[in-house]
C-alpha cells in the first residue's frame, strides 16, 4: 500500500511534532521516558529510603534511651559499688565480731566446764558440810537432854537443823527431816515445868538466908512489966543501985521457945550454917536443871529441916522462907526423857552413803 501523503508532507509533520512537544515539563518528559519496571523500582527505592530513615530515627531514639539507661545504670552501679563496699566493710566487721564471739564462746565453754566441775565439787562438799552441821546440832540436842534435861535448848537445836535441811529443798533429805520431826514431837509431848519461876523462887530463898534470925536469939515481944523508975529526988546511990539492978536483970533471961532443944552456935559456926544452907539450895537448883525430881526433893527437905531447927520460925523472914520452901517441895520437876536417836542415826547413815559415793 502506497502512502498518499507526499514525502515532503511527512517530513514536515515530523519536524512539526518536536515543535509541538517542546513546551512539556522535565518531570513529564522524564515520566514519559521511564517504563513500569523502572517506576516500580523507583517506588521500592523510595519506600526503602523511607523505611531506612524511619528505622534510623527509631534506632537513634533507642540509642538515646539506651544511653540514658546506661548512664542511669552507671550511676546505679556506682551507688551499688558504694553499697557493696559498705556491705563488705560491715561483713568484715561482723566477721571480726563473729571471730571474737567464737573466741569468747570457746572461753565461756571452758569456763562453764570448769564452773560445772567446781559446782559439783562444791555441791558434794556443801552436802557433806550440811550433814556435818546437822549431826552436830543433833548431838548438841542430845547432850542438852542427857546432861541438863534442857528440853527447850534441845528443841531449838533440832529446829535449827530442820530449817537448814528445809532451805536445801532436796527430796533426798525428806527421810532425815521426818526422823527429826518425830524426835521433836516426842519432846513437845513432855509435860512443861516452869523452870524459870522455880529458879526465881530459889534465888529469893537464897537471898533470905542471910536475913534469917537464929533460933537462940529469940526475944519476947513485949516485957511483962516495966520496972519502977527512981524518984527524981532520990539519992545518987539509989539511982546507981537501980541501974545496976536493971543491968543484972538483962544478963539472964528465961523464955519458953517451944523447942525441946535449941542448938547453940558460935558466930563462926553460924556463918558456915548459912553457907551450907545456900549450897543445899544451889544443889536443888542443879537438880532442877537436870530435872532430877528425887534429888530436888531431898535438897528442899534438908533445907526446910535446917531452917526449922536453927532459925527463929516466929520471924517474918523465916515464915516467908518456909512458905517458899513449901511451894518448891510441892513442885514436881521429874522428867522421863524420851529416846531421840532416830534423827542422829539417819544423818549418820546419809553421811556414810555420801562418803561411799565419793
Amino acid at each position: 500500500m502506497i502512502d498518499p501523503t507526499p514525502k515532503n508532507e511527512s517530513a514536515g509533520m515530523q519536524e512539526a511534532t518536536p515543535a509541538a512537544d517542546a513546551p512539556q515539563s522535565v518531570p513529564a518528559s522524564f515520566l514519559d521516558r521511564i517504563n513500569i519496571p523502572q517506576m516500580t523500582l523507583a517506588v521500592l527505592v523510595v519506600i526503602f529510603v523511607w523505611q531506612w530513615l524511619s528505622g534510623y530515627q527509631t534506632i537513634s531514639e533507642m540509642r538515646r534511651q539506651l544511653a540514658g539507661k546506661i548512664a542511669e545504670m552507671d550511676g546505679n552501679n556506682q551507688a551499688n559499688q558504694k553499697l557493696l563496699a559498705q556491705n563488705q566493710e560491715q561483713v568484715r566487721v561482723l566477721s571480726e565480731r563473729v571471730t571474737s564471739l567464737d573466741v569468747r564462746y570457746a572461753e565461756s565453754q571452758s569456763q562453764r566446764a570448769a564452773l560445772e566441775s567446781l559446782y559439783n565439787e562444791l555441791s558434794a562438799s556443801r552436802d557433806e558440810t550440811l550433814l556435818a552441821d546437822v549431826e552436830q546440832l543433833l548431838l548438841i540436842a542430845e547432850q542438852q537432854l542427857q546432861l541438863s534435861a534442857n528440853v527447850k535448848a534441845a528443841l531449838i537445836a533440832m529446829q535449827s537443823a530442820d530449817s537448814r535441811l528445809e532451805r536445801m529443798n532436796r527430796p533426798a533429805y525428806n527421810g532425815l527431816r521426818k526422823a527429826i520431826g518425830q524426835d521433836m514431837e516426842k519432846l513437845r509431848a513432855l509435860p512443861e515445868v516452869n523452870v524459870t519461876a522455880l529458879n526465881f523462887q530459889l534465888d529469893a530463898l537464897i537471898d533470905l538466908v542471910d536475913q534469917l534470925p537464929p533460933g537462940f536469939q529469940q526475944r519476947a515481944g513485949v516485957p511483962a512489966a516495966k520496972s519502977a523508975q527512981p524518984a527524981k529526988e532520990a539519992a545518987a546511990w539509989q539511982k546507981f543501985l537501980h541501974e545496976l539492978w536493971q543491968e543484972v536483970r538483962q544478963m539472964v533471961r528465961i523464955e519458953n521457945t517451944g523447942n525441946a532443944e535449941i542448938p547453940l552456935l558460935l558466930p563462926k559456926e553460924e556463918y558456915f550454917l548459912r553457907e551450907n544452907l545456900k549450897l543445899r539450895l544451889l544443889s536443888a537448883r542443879l537438880a532442877l536443871q537436870a530435872r532430877d525430881g528425887k534429888s530436888f526433893r531431898q535438897d528442899i527437905a534438908a533445907a526446910k529441916s535446917w531452917v526449922v531447927r536453927y532459925f527463929n520460925v516466929k520471924s517474918a523472914d523465916t515464915a516467908q522462907a518456909l512458905e517458899i520452901i513449901g511451894k518448891l517441895g510441892a513442885s514436881d520437876v521429874s522428867l522421863a526423857l524420851p529416846e531421840i536417836g532416830a534423827g542422829l542415826q539417819a544423818v549418820r547413815s546419809l553421811r556414810l552413803s555420801h562418803q561411799k559415793a565419793g
